[in-house]
């Protein structure tokens, strides 16, 4: 009589799914390290006791929407009128809708501005 051996099914390796996680490890260690750290006996500048000022070439759009150049008031048509189609310069009040900077942008770039650029904080994390 002939004696058949039950079949066992086999199991899923996990060695394929080791292999994944330890390559993400290495790759997350070597992409970590790719800025050397800050000397710790570096001491960096202190900003936040400074009086924040706009430069002096920019427009400044407010919080509350209006948009002044050198202290007075303007709009962007009155802008490239008064001081050419150069590329226009905006520091956007962190609080300004975004709706609101874009209209602005896209007046400028209507009124004839050859580029506009904004003018942000960057900070050091």
């Amino acid at each position: 009589m002939i004696r058949h051996t039950p079949l066992r099914k086999k199991r899923d390796s996990t060695i394929p799914l080791i292999n994944v996680v330890f390559l993400m490890l290495v790759f997350f260690l070597i992409a970590g390290t790719v800025a050397p750290p800050l000397d710790p006996n570096l001491n960096l500048v202190q900003t936040k006791d400074l009086e924040g000022r706009e430069p002096p070439d920019a427009l400044v759009l407010h919080a509350d929407g209006r948009l002044s150049f050198r202290g007075r008031t303007t709009s962007p048509d009155q802008h490239i009128l008064e001081n050419g189609t150069g590329p226009s310069r905006i520091v956007p009040d962190r609080d300004v809708p975004a709706q609101r900077l874009m209209e602005v942008t896209s007046a400028l770039r209507r009124a004839g501005a050859s580029s506009v650029i904004l003018v942000t904080e960057r900070a050091l994390q």
